[in-house]
């Protein structure tokens, strides 16, 4: 993991903002699978003003590693786990009375909270303007509850030609304006990584960028074109070469065989280090500075490249599965394509077997 890659792209997403504009750095699911902690202090480098992750124990997880400055736990929480955030001095999200009066109960010091409204996206906040309106009032007036903030979160912000962004700005807009200067010192935010690129009306006041700060690109293409930089490389190595005839097969199932003589890498990485078993016979991987076919199925710990007739290679050689070899360079997003899925859910779904090493 380049750590300079997340200080960088934070650096180039702040001068995306408008003026005044914070920018929060998501760093949830152990910081997309990147090391949290590793990545909190690379962004705040970078300019983040704010932290943000999912769960308490996430934010517990930040303060043990001595992260400081301001985190936002997004999630849903338990009566333990509101007493975790509390405990680590985290901001928490709000969108009905019952939350509202048991962290009241429960703190014992000022509670900092963010109201938010469902404009759209049809999970946590309330759906219901007139009582986000009057949980604010009530959080507004409550002894040891302080007023923080007002969120929102697009659902389809990372498809351009989808209107749903515009009508949710629309509602998130008029619920603002209907508190008039009220609001004014509360932190109002409601982009991720792919509203902040789209449209800076969607800026307010803090933006909330995960995926972007990793160098992924929020709307699954060239993160390059966008002036981010993958922080992300996953490498293994070929343990074994081995020759094979014609008609040979090569793991589980006997999923390929060898058209003609050829020569076969095998390299340990496999389904329990988060290499989906999708990929089988059915994506790249860089060895010798050039793209090598996976052949025969992803196991969960060893996974086939077909290297050629007339191979050099030899065990120990350096093998990316994701990253740049040479002239070479396999991205996420590729890798998400060959899955049908995107970019998050390939590097979150790295397991912790895979060694994550920081630089």
């Amino acid at each position: 993991m380049r750590l300079d890659a997340v200080r960088l792209n934070c650096e180039r997403l702040r001068l995306l903002l408008l003026d005044g504009a914070q920018l929060c750095a998501v760093v949830k699911a152990d910081g997309y699978g990147h090391g949290a902690a590793e990545c909190a202090r690379a962004a705040q480098e970078g300019g983040a003003a704010w932290l943000a992750v999912a769960t308490a124990g996430e934010a517990a997880e930040l303060r043990r590693e001595g992260i400081g400055g301001r985190v936002l736990v997004m999630g849903a929480l338990t009566a333990a786990d509101t007493r975790m955030a509390l405990d680590a001095d985290a901001d928490v999200v709000i969108w009905d009375r019952r939350f509202l009066d048991s962290i009241r109960a429960d703190a014992g010091h000022a509670v900092r909270v963010h109201v938010k409204l469902d404009t759209g996206m049809g999970r946590l906040g309330t759906k219901d303007s007139d009582e986000a309106r009057a949980l604010f009032e009530q959080a507004d007036s409550a002894p040891g509850v302080e007023l923080a903030g007002l969120m929102t979160h697009f659902a389809t912000a990372d498809d351009p030609a989808d209107p749903h962004l515009g009508m949710q700005l629309d509602r998130f807009n008029a619920f603002v304006d209907q508190l008039g200067g009220r609001a004014d010192d509360l932190v109002v935010h409601a982009a991720n990584s792919a509203a902040t690129f789209r449209d800076r009306a969607c800026h307010f006041d803090m933006v909330r960028c995960g995926v972007a700060i990793y160098g992924l690109d929020p709307f699954g293409e060239d993160p390059r074109l966008r002036g981010l930089d993958p922080a992300l490389a996953l490498e293994s190595y070929v343990a074994a070469v081995k020759r094979f005839e014609a008609g040979e097969s090569a793991g589980y199932g006997r999923r390929w065989t060898a058209a003609e003589p050829t020569c076969v890498g095998a390299i340990p990485i496999g389904y329990g280090d988060g290499w989906r078993r999708a990929l089988s016979n059915h994506c790249d991987v860089l060895v010798g500075g050039r793209r090598r076919p996976l052949v025969g199925t992803v196991s969960m710990d060893n996974v086939t490249v077909d290297l050629g007739p007339d191979t050099e290679v030899e065990p120990g050689d350096a093998a990316v599965l994701i990253g740049a070899q040479g002239e070479e360079r396999i991205l996420c997003e590729e890798v998400a394509g060959r899955l049908d899925t995107i970019n998050y859910e390939v590097v979150c779904g790295l397991s912790p077997r895979v060694v994550r090493r920081h630089e």
